[in-house]
Order: C-alpha cells, then sequence, then structure tokens
C-alpha cells in the first residue's frame, strides 16, 4: 500500500524544487532500478504490483495495486514498478579524455539520450552548463535507461570551465569544417548547443574548433539535426 503522504512526496519530485529539497529522485521500470540498486544508489522505497525485487530489504519494499502505481508514475503507461532514492554527492575531479559540454540542453529526453551515449562511447564526463535540464528529471532518468549510474554528470560555469581548460575544444556549427576531413583527437572537450539556438555566444568565443556534418540530401533543405542524433554522430567520428 502507498499512503497519501508517499504519494504527495513523489509526485513533488516531478519539480526539481522538491527533489533539491528532499534531496530524493525517483526511478521506474525494472531495468533502470536494477542498474540502480547494482551501482550502490541508496534506496529509500520501493513501489510494486509484483516480488521483482526479492533481495531488496523488506522494510524498504511496498506491494501496491496497478491503480495505486498509476498515481504516482510519471508515464503515461505505467510499468510495474517504482523506485525512491537518495541523490548523490557530485562527483569532482580533473578534466582528461574526451568530454562531451552541453549549453543549455532543455529537452529531457534528449539529455537522457545523450547520458545513454555517452555510455555507449565510453564518455566518462558529461558537463553540463547550469540551465542545463536537470539529470534528476523523471524523464531524463528514464531515457538514460541506466546510463545515469555510469555517466559522471557535473553540473558547472560551462563558461569558466572552458576558460581555464587545457584541451581542445570542438563546437558544432554549419558552417564549421567536415568533421569527416579533420583529424580528430584523442582528447578534447566537444561542445553540443540549444536545441532552438544553438551554442550561445558567451561560449562560442571559447571554441577553438568549429566542426559541422554536412548535409548529403539533394535539396538540403533541412536545418538541423537533434542534438542527441548530432552527438551520436559525432562521437562515433572521434572514437573512429
Amino acid at each position: 500500500m502507498v499512503s497519501k503522504n508517499q504519494i504527495k512526496l513523489i509526485t513533488s519530485l516531478q519539480q526539481k524544487k522538491y527533489r533539491k529539497q528532499h534531496q530524493l529522485f525517483f526511478a521506474e521500470g525494472k531495468k533502470v532500478i536494477q542498474e540502480l540498486l547494482e551501482a550502490n544508489y541508496e534506496l529509500e522505497a520501493l513501489f510494486s504490483t509484483d516480488d521483482i525485487f526479492s533481495y531488496v530489504d523488506k522494510s524498504k519494499s511496498h506491494t501496491i495495486t496497478d491503480a495505486e502505481l498509476k498515481k504516482i508514475s510519471a508515464l503515461t503507461t505505467p510499468n510495474n514498478c517504482l523506485a525512491l532514492f537518495r541523490i548523490p554527492l557530485e562527483k569532482k575531479g580533473t578534466l582528461s579524455g574526451l568530454i562531451v559540454a552541453l549549453d543549455d540542453i532543455r529537452d529531457p529526453g534528449n539529455l537522457g539520450t545523450i547520458i545513454r551515449l555517452c555510455d555507449w562511447f565510453g564518455i566518462e564526463t558529461l558537463i553540463c552548463s547550469e540551465e542545463t535540464v536537470d539529470i534528476y528529471n523523471p524523464k531524463v532518468v528514464q531515457a538514460t535507461m541506466g546510463s545515469i549510474s555510469r555517466v559522471k554528470v557535473v553540473y558547472t560555469d560551462l563558461e569558466s570551465v572552458l576558460k581555464t581548460t587545457e584541451l581542445p575544444v570542438f563546437g558544432t556549427f554549419m558552417d564549421g569544417d567536415v568533421i569527416y576531413n579533420e583529424q580528430l583527437p584523442n582528447e578534447g572537450i566537444i561542445v553540443m548547443g540549444n536545441e532552438a539556438n544553438g551554442i550561445s555566444d558567451s561560449i562560442e568565443k571559447l571554441i577553438s574548433k568549429r566542426i559541422s556534418i554536412p548535409r548529403f540530401g539533394k535539396l538540403k533543405q533541412t536545418e538541423s539535426l537533434n542534438v542527441a542524433t548530432a552527438t551520436g554522430i559525432i562521437l562515433s567520428e572521434f572514437k573512429r
């Protein structure tokens, strides 16, 4: 059974201010929850319609009905389980290797997919500007499909980072050099811009190498690529 107070708490966590206040977030679906448990995220409570996670502490596990799950789920079609986790302390560290930096990404699905791409291509650190959508937004957590547990995501003043780094800084622009013709290094920071406006003017000034993905269509009328799709193409080239 899920109490009224629990319903109120969980539904409030769809908003960033309450996630910050309670230092909690929630995840839905067996795969995502299992990945977080295996990564030693601190479980606060588990709600499920079936006995899926038999190894979870019984004091934290609650069997609920489909109707109750629907009341706390952020999904249009709820899965069979939802778990509350403590937000871990943000990990700090030196910047090295190949890094992706996001300049004001607003769409939760895009951020979640980019985190998953970083996991796939072995990118250990993802830097997000302070305006970028929160990693613990339920839609972001869902879109990562568990990759949230394997990529270090750091929210910071992106401009300050780029001003002080010794790594080459790559930016994606429509008028940049064609990425397929470039000799790409093993280390560097790849900046991806906002869905509507691209890389901001203040960040653009700090880019040391402008790159682009060329259009091959006959009419060449497509204005731009989805930022997550572009990130996948660019990471594939850097890793190739």
